[in-house]
């Protein structure tokens, strides 16, 4: 996998994902590691904030996670560039369980200081979106025109050592066992479009985030657990990947196995 050099081209990121809006919601419901962790991280989400409060949520996607917020209650503000995932995000709007608390609006993560409706009480990032950008600092400095003093960031993000990647080098795939570890980032094939991706550690993020932001919660998904990509290992053996989903949420929250896995969820207050 070649390496990735500056910053993404965002026309091709939004062409890439645009074509992978219904994919998205298909796993949603047919796959059982991509449920199990969707439901975890929508739990951390609750734990922060209660109805009727307000959640920025960035990257959205085609929407899955903003529906679900504003069918339990929440005011949820949707952003994203692909438009394919917009015009998901516009059906969802129009749904009946939205009511008249989703709305959506095309911008990136690095225009924070234009988003509209704000200050919000919680800013969301779900499933590695925040992994299409190097500079986690202007989305961070971002942050503080559009939260609250007082008020959460739960960000959802890739880390560089995932031990079911780094475990193919027993089966001689080493581009795949080590693309983490590049420190310039990789290119990823995204439908056809050429997406740079950067995996970033809990500590890249705290830096970034900076010292009015205080860490509270870390924890990790699919250490044990085999990732959604290894397809047929969930359907081969529910039974043990139902057993390892448990190891997760058990050890997954322990320091040192908080900081690896195919993603890790980081939970952070905004004392400015």
């Amino acid at each position: 996998m070649p390496e990735s050099s500056g910053q993404p081209d965002l026309a091709e990121v939004g062409r890439g994902f645009s074509a992978k809006a219904d994919e998205y919601d298909a796993l949603a419901v047919t796959h059982p590691v991509v449920r199990w962790m969707r439901g975890r991280i929508r739990a951390l989400v609750e734990n922060e904030l209660s109805p009727p409060g307000s959640i920025l949520e960035i990257n959205a996607g085609s929407g899955l996670d903003a529906l679900y917020f504003a069918a339990k209650g929440y005011r949820v503000h949707a952003t994203d560039i692909a438009p394919g995932m917009l015009a998901a995000l516009a059906a969802k709007v129009a749904s009946p369980e939205a009511g008249d608390r989703l709305s959506y609006e095309a911008l990136s993560f690095a225009e924070l200081g234009s988003v509209s409706g704000g200050p919000y009480d919680l800013v969301f990032s779900d499933l590695g979106g925040l992994n299409c950008t190097e500079d986690l600092e202007r989305v961070a400095s971002g942050l503080r025109s559009v939260l609250r003093p007082g008020g959460a960031i739960v960000w959802v993000i890739m880390p560089p050592v995932c031990p079911w990647e780094l475990a193919q080098l027993l089966r001689g795939h080493r581009d795949t066992a080590l693309r983490r570890l590049r420190r310039g980032g990789v290119i990823a094939n995204v439908e056809g479009a050429r997406v740079p991706v950067w995996y970033h550690s809990p500590g890249r993020v705290r830096r970034a985030l900076g010292r009015d932001f205080r860490i509270t919660r870390l924890r990790s998904f699919c250490l044990f657990c085999p990732p959604s990509f290894f397809h047929g290992f969930s359907q081969r053996h529910p039974g043990l990947t139902r057993t390892l989903m448990r190891l997760d949420d058990l050890i997954g929250g322990l320091p040192p196995f908080n900081r690896c896995g195919d993603f890790y969820a980081l939970v952070a207050c905004y004392d400015g």
